[in-house]
């Protein structure tokens, strides 16, 4: 075992700042993690509460878009800043944890419309400002102990790593023959976990029992509904907590292993000669990809080998307490397309040519998502200011295309430009009261050439211009965050 400080941060090293200390320990968990896989950690909740983790955590919970969104008790990190202090409410919180008396409170329930005008909606679970901290502190300590152990087929809020690494695995993959796919959802993935089978799965490399108990206080916290009343939770971690992705990710990761063990040292696809004799064999070869609860399995191999994989993975799933979506889960061909994370994957025939390749394109619903922003922005009934309007505008284009950039999408992003244009010229004659030949004489050149819409010298961003690059796969090559530092 690796003689190094106790994890638990005794030396105080006065001269580090808060992040550099944290970063430290960190790397430390991570190395004793990553060298030993059956390591049990023990002391690990001095960390927790030590005010350099507690002053990171803030910081970070302060950092996120949720800052103003209060919890049950009503506060903000605006309202801890200005009527508490950050020094006074990190110590109170500090001094809560030590003496034991420091408990959840239960989240708040708020329900936001699903993506694609489904009608269905996603439950949040929006913790207080005082819980945030506290599973902030709980991530920095736990994250680098599980990345260690965490498989690189898993993408889905992770450090480093992001959802184009998913799509790009899934599209070299079916580049080399991987054309059979499970497609599959999880159906409601984050309600339904079942939290013995999550403890036991922290309980692998966590020993201290202060660490679990306090895991364990926010898993059963509970709920309080948008009606008032209190719920409380037997299963699931609730979507909107900082702890919830890694608690998810550690519980899904018996299916990375299930599904990825044959890829490792000695398995049997572990070496492309191995795979190679598998399919001589007549025997199929399978990749997971997974992004959080979205996943999917390639497999080299015909339809009936992926219904078996099918019929594994939800005996895999089925003692964490999930299952697979009848109505959504489905196998299909590379070549009928799949829409993963956005993306729409598809084998298909290079126009012009007799040769085939796996392209990414950008799928249907994010298309028609964009659509509806730019719709509701532009309504004529709409009361906002066209320099606010166009500030929102440019905003949700420039974020969309620099996610979709990386897809088959010039003309795509040409017709969005066109339709972008056109609606916000339209509202303009309509607020206006111009006719088409206002709109000519405020936005036509000299010479003929049409000049960006603008209001206040705020100008709408032309998303056509976006360069359309390809994204590399990396592989292997993803770093750690906790790799270490070399001064020389």
């Amino acid at each position: 075992m690796p003689q190094d400080a106790p994890p638990n941060g005794s030396a105080p090293g006065q001269g580090q700042s808060s992040w550099l200390r944290v970063a430290g320990m960190q790397a430390k968990l991570h190395r004793w993690a990553a060298a030993d896989s059956g390591r049990r950690f023990d002391d690990l909740f001095n960390f927790v509460h030590d005010p350099a983790t507690l002053k990171v955590a803030f910081d970070r919970v302060a950092g996120n878009r949720g800052a103003n969104t209060p919890g049950v008790d009503g506060l903000t990190v605006a309202d801890v800043e200005e009527a508490i202090g950050v020094p006074g409410f990190l110590d109170g919180l500090r001094e809560s944890l030590k003496d034991g008396s420091f408990m959840p409170l239960p989240v708040r329930e708020r329900k936001i419309p699903k993506p694609g005008g489904s009608g269905k909606v996603r439950k949040l679970g929006i913790p207080t400002i005082a819980d945030r901290v506290v599973q902030a502190a709980l991530k920095l300590v736990l994250e680098p102990i599980f990345e260690a152990g965490f498989l690189p087929v898993s993408y889905g809020f992770r450090p480093m790593r992001r959802a184009h690494d998913a799509v790009a695995e899934v599209q070299r993959f079916g580049t080399k023959g991987y054309r059979w796919v499970l497609d599959a959802d999880i159906e409601a993935c984050f309600d339904t976990i079942s939290h013995p089978a999550l403890m036991d799965r922290v309980r692998a490399r966590v020993k201290d029992k202060r660490v679990l108990a306090l895991v364990k206080a926010f898993l059963k916290a509970g709920v309080l509904t948008e009606l008032g009343d209190r719920e409380d939770t037997w299963t699931g971690t609730p979507q909107g907590g900082i702890l919830s992705p890694l608690l998810a990710n550690i519980a899904l990761s018996v299916l990375d292993e299930h599904a990825h063990g044959p890829w490792l040292a000695g398995g049997t696809m572990s070496t492309p000669r191995r795979r190679a004799r598998r399919r001589a064999k007549g025997l199929p070869n399978w990749r997971i990809v997974r992004y959080a609860d979205d996943f999917v399995i390639l497999v080299h191999g015909t339809s009936d080998d992926t219904e078996t994989l099918r019929e594994d993975i939800a005996r895999v799933l089925a003692p964490l307490g999930l299952r697979l979506s009848e109505a959504k889960t489905r196998i299909a061909h590379m070549s009928e397309g799949l829409d993963f994370l956005g993306f729409r994957i598809q084998w298909r025939r290079k126009r012009g040519t007799s040769k085939w390749y796996v392209y990414t394109f950008i799928g249907d619903r994010p298309i028609r998502s964009l659509k509806d922003k730019i719709r509701a922005l532009t309504s004529r009934t709409s009361q906002q200011p066209p320099r606010d309007a166009l500030i929102r505008l440019n905003q949700i284009m420039r974020g969309w295309a620099n996610y979709f950039k990386h897809a088959v999408c010039k003309h795509t992003l040409d017709a969005l430009e066109n339709f972008a244009w056109h609606r916000v010229i339209r509202w303009w004659m309509h607020l206006r009261r111009w006719r088409w030949k206002d709109v000519r004489r405020h936005l036509a050149g000299p010479h003929g050439r049409w000049r960006r819409p603008t209001a206040d010298g705020i100008e709408l961003f032309n998303i056509a211009k976006v360069p359309v690059t390809r994204y590399r796969y990396r592989g292997s090559k993803i770093p750690s965050p906790w790799a270490p530092v070399n001064h020389a």
